[in-house]
C-alpha cells in the first residue's frame, strides 16, 4: 500500500485536511474525491477522518494513493517485460517492437498493460495501469507508467516540458537537408482514414526537432525531440519533408526484407519524480534491427 504522510507543524495546525492535502501534498481535487470514500483513504494518527477535519500540532495526516480496486478493465496476463527502473510510484520499461501498449481489437490479453498488471500481481502490488504517454505498436524503447492516479497526473502535467524529456533515434530514407532543424507543421486526421494523420493548416500545432547523426547507403540516422505530442508526429513530419522512416508502411514504404516495422526507437528519457522531485535519467541502446540499417 502506498501512502503519503504529513506531520502537522504549528503553522499547519487547525487547517482543514482538504486544504492540506491539496496545498501541501499537492493532490488534485479529483484524487481527493476518489480517496476520501475509502475506509483508509484519509487518516489522522491512524484514524479515519473527513476532509473537513482540522489536525492539531504533532498529529500525522496520511493519505492512501494506490488502487484498492482496478477500474481499467484490463485483464492480468503473463508476458515478457524489460524493466529499466521501478519504485513504489512509477515503472520505466523498454518496450519491445510489435507490442501494443493498450488492449484493443485483436489484442485483448497480449499488451504491455496486461503484462504489467500480471507483474504487479506477482509482486503483491495494488496498482492499476496508469500510462503517462504511449508508443506506437511498432516503436521500441522507453515508456513510463505510474502506479497510482496522483503520480500519473503529476507526470502527465510535465509532458513536453524540461521536466519530462524524450529523445528518439530513427532511420529515414534519404538525408534531410539541412542536417539539423525544426519541422513546424500542424497535424490532424486524414479524411477517410481511421488511423492516418496528415499535415493540414487547421490541425493542431506540432513541432519536431531533428539532427542527422550519420549517413549510410542513402539513409540517415536521426536524433529527434518533440516539442508537442501528436499522434504519429515523427512519422508524419518526416514523410512531410520527403524522408519517411525506413519500413513505415503507413507513411512511406514497407520494407519487410530490411525491417518489419518503422525504424523508430525511444532511446532516452529524463523526468522529474512525481513525489520526491528527484531527476531520473534513462537510456537504452538502439535495437539490432535498426542498427543494422546503418551498417
Amino acid at each position: 500500500m502506498r501512502r503519503l504522510e504529513l506531520a502537522i507543524t504549528p503553522e499547519l495546525a487547525g487547517i482543514k485536511a482538504d486544504t492540506l492535502l491539496k496545498r501541501r501534498l499537492e493532490l488534485s481535487g479529483t484524487v481527493v474525491r476518489r480517496i476520501k470514500w475509502l475506509p483508509d483513504g484519509i487518516l489522522l494518527d491512524g484514524i479515519r477522518v473527513h476532509t473537513d477535519a482540522r489536525p492539531r500540532e504533532g498529529q500525522v495526516l496520511s493519505v492512501r494513493l494506490d488502487d484498492p480496486e482496478r477500474r481499467s478493465g484490463i485483464v492480468s496476463a503473463p508476458g515478457p517485460l524489460d524493466i529499466v527502473y521501478e519504485d513504489e510510484d512509477l515503472i520505466v520499461l523498454n518496450k519491445a517492437p510489435g507490442l501494443s501498449v493498450h488492449p484493443g481489437p485483436g489484442h485483448f490479453d497480449d499488451t504491455l498493460g496486461n503484462f504489467l498488471l500480471y507483474h504487479y500481481d506477482q509482486e503483491g502490488e495494488t496498482a492499476d495501469f496508469h500510462p503517462v504517454h504511449r508508443l506506437d505498436r511498432g516503436t521500441s524503447g522507453l515508456i513510463v507508467a505510474a502506479k497510482h492516479p496522483h503520480a500519473q497526473e503529476r507526470l502527465k502535467a510535465r509532458l513536453h516540458t524540461p521536466d519530462f524529456r524524450r529523445v528518439y533515434l530513427a532511420v529515414c530514407e534519404g538525408v534531410p537537408a539541412p542536417d539539423s532543424g525544426t519541422i513546424d507543421a500542424p497535424l490532424g486526421p486524414k479524411p477517410g482514414s481511421l488511423m492516418e494523420q496528415m499535415v493540414r493548416p487547421d490541425g493542431k500545432a506540432a513541432r519536431t526537432r531533428y539532427q542527422v547523426l550519420r549517413e549510410n547507403g542513402g539513409r540517415a540516422l536521426l536524433r529527434l525531440e518533440l516539442d508537442t505530442g501528436r499522434t504519429h508526429q515523427i512519422r508524419v513530419h518526416l514523410a512531410h519533408i520527403g524522408h519517411p522512416l525506413t519500413g513505415d508502411f503507413l507513411y512511406g514504404a514497407e520494407e519487410p526484407r530490411l525491417i518489419p516495422r518503422p525504424a523508430l526507437h525511444a532511446a532516452e528519457l529524463s523526468l522529474c519524480h512525481p513525489i520526491s522531485r528527484a531527476r531520473l535519467d534513462f537510456s537504452v541502446p538502439l535495437p539490432e534491427d535498426i542498427a543494422q540499417l546503418m551498417d
